[in-house]
């Protein structure tokens, strides 16, 4: 297929939904790590598609909400150093903080940048050189070779006046906590995006240790079903494994140059997951080679203590064990243009999700 109707074709997506109907003797629960994911089936309507067996559960998979409120404590407390530019993704910046917003630091003369990559924080501090600027760097392994190669040229070019707040984190550390909790997840619709980028060796543990099935997915509704479908047939035949439904995308091995940038500039570190906690080796900092670069070690801004805001489910949703609709704050104290947790902030959140397409 080549075009994008084709992957939207109605027929071809009900002739699946049948045969998972006919196929699927058990119940199952499977579930997206992708905040992509999330929004396509919910946009899609895909759960309405299918037989009472299969439940789909959303997971960790939006960089933002899992990301801790301390991490937003931190670059508002940076923000407010003299001299200092924040320079920032989109959804980032209206993400709860304990007792503000970057959005409303801005508002009240903080001088902080919405940028669409590490390229455009390192073009405004070459223009700045008497500021220091702070590219808060989130997201999965999507996102950070990107930040890596930032890194590297600002190293290679000598900028001193650049430095990187990192909340990157690695998605294979979270799949195997949420199964070793105790979340009841037969099957893991595997991050498309992350995969394209890591390969799926990073998923090769789960069918073996864990009995999972694993299956990296496009986002397109064909791409989701025929997903769900490979799933559906792995645990049916008691034979979970790795495939990749994703082909015209992802490869066994990856991006190699990727891979390699990542490796080169960042180790990993424990990190905090919201829902999850610190998990082992999740995180990823800058190597010592960088540390000038590191504004973890080089700013000293104290961010004040953390105050989680009482009533939001946003931890549990993550996991998978409640559903947006369950928090009694969800589409009325809490919406879009007034979030109270991060699942509501970024597209990919749960809640935003389901706020737009799934909200009766």
């Amino acid at each position: 297929m080549k075009y994008m109707d084709e992957y939207r074709d109605h027929e071809r997506v009900l002739r699946i939904a049948g045969e998972i109907g006919k196929i699927s003797a058990r119940k199952w629960a499977f579930m997206e790590v992708c905040g992509g994911h999330t929004m396509a089936i919910q946009k899609f309507g895909i759960p309405s598609l299918l037989p009472e067996s299969i439940r789909l559960l959303s997971g960790p998979g939006c960089p933002v909400c899992v990301s801790s409120r301390r991490y937003i404590d931190q670059a508002v407390a940076y923000s407010r150093i003299n001299g200092v530019i924040i320079a920032t993704f989109g959804d980032l910046i209206r993400v709860p903080g304990s007792f503000t917003t970057l959005e409303k630091e801005k508002a009240a003369g903080a001088d902080i940048h919405i940028v669409y990559s590490i390229l455009d924080a390192l073009k405004i501090a070459r223009e700045h050189r008497d500021k220091q600027v702070v590219f808060l760097a989130i997201g999965f392994e999507t996102t950070a070779p990107g930040t890596a190669a930032g890194i590297l040229n600002a190293y290679h070019e000598g900028l001193t006046n650049f430095m990187v707040y990192s909340s990157h984190k690695i998605m294979p550390p979270a799949m195997a906590a949420l199964v070793e909790e105790g979340v009841r997840i037969d099957g893991y619709i595997a991050p498309g995006h992350v995969s394209t980028i890591t390969g799926t060796s990073i998923y090769r543990h789960l069918p073996g240790r864990y009995g999972l099935g694993c299956v990296v997915s496009g986002f397109e509704p064909l791409d989701i079903m025929q997903s769900l479908l490979m799933l559906v047939k792995q645990m049916e035949s008691g034979k979970p494994r790795v495939e990749i439904q994703y082909r015209r995308a992802v490869t066994e091995e990856g991006n190699m140059k990727a891979k390699a940038l990542m490796e080169e500039v960042f180790e990993t570190r424990d990190d905090w997951w919201r829902g999850l906690g610190v998990l082992p080796d999740s995180g990823l900092a800058p190597r010592e080679k960088y540390r000038y670069l590191n504004a973890e070690v080089m700013l000293v801004a104290d961010p004040g203590p953390v105050r989680e805001d009482h009533g939001c489910i946003c931890g549990e949703i993550l996991r998978g064990i409640k559903e947006p609709r369950d928090c009694r704050l969800f589409g009325s104290v809490c919406t879009p243009v007034n979030p109270v947790g991060a699942c509501m902030v970024s597209n990919e959140g749960a809640c935003h999700a389901y706020y737009r397409y799934n909200r009766s």
